[in-house]
């Protein structure tokens, strides 16, 4: 049993972890080597896209979204960005601007002769299995590959707040379990040990009267 419940402990904390590693903003230096637009028509995957540019319909069964191709600038590794709107859907990152980020990320476009490194800041996964790709929310040039990426005090912020939310919770969760659940479940175990004891006697008593009653014959 403990094996099990142990289990469902790490289940919940990897589901978590996984949540907000998906939707933390991350940043990644890399060089563009180009950009381009494509029809797509989201299926079993489509908890990992966005709802359409904002404006669009979006009870429609396809459509068109940009696309940033890099290669990242520790080693060989391409990477494939997605550029769509977030609007005022999960999560939260209020983005608008898909064509003008796209503007920017084709004009950054550079070779491998003449490289031109950016930072892009994007949120989610690349998993080619499941044609998921990260989506790009900004792009700004930096000097070279050995650029530093800055200190992500979004992240650390919200990992506070929400770690100091989760203490609350069950800082009261135990309060709470302490002053009504524990007197209950102990005045039910009372309950049940003084039933057991009461049964007992009244076993002992009838195995006496019975035992007596066999003397007498």
């Amino acid at each position: 049993m403990a094996y099990v419940k142990w289990s469902l402990i790490a289940a919940f904390w990897l589901i978590v972890a996984g949540f907000f590693h998906y939707t933390l903003p991350q940043v990644d230096i890399v060089r563009i080597t180009d950009t381009y637009e494509k029809r797509e028509n989201p299926g079993e995957n489509s908890l990992f896209w966005s709802r359409g540019d904002a404006g669009s319909d979006p009870a429609a069964s396809g459509r068109d979204v940009f696309f940033i191709q890099t290669r990242q600038a520790s080693g060989d590794r391409v990477m494939v960005y997605r550029n769509e709107d977030t609007g005022w859907h999960w999560p939260p990152y209020f983005k608008f601007d898909t064509s003008n980020l796209q503007a920017e990320a084709a004009d950054l476009r550079s070779t491998a002769a003449d490289p031109q490194y950016v930072a892009i800041r994007h949120y989610g996964w690349r998993n080619e299995f499941f044609s998921i790709f990260p989506n790009a929310v900004s792009v700004r040039p930096v000097e070279g590959p050995d650029a530093g990426k800055p200190l992500p005090w979004v992240n650390i912020v919200i990992l506070i707040l929400v770690a100091a939310v989760w203490y609350g919770l069950w800082v009261r969760w135990r309060r709470f379990r302490a002053r009504r659940i524990d007197p209950t479940l102990e005045e039910i175990q009372d309950s049940w040990e003084a039933t057991g004891d009461a049964v007992a006697e009244k076993r002992g008593r009838l195995s006496r009267w019975w035992a007596e009653k066999r003397r007498g014959y």
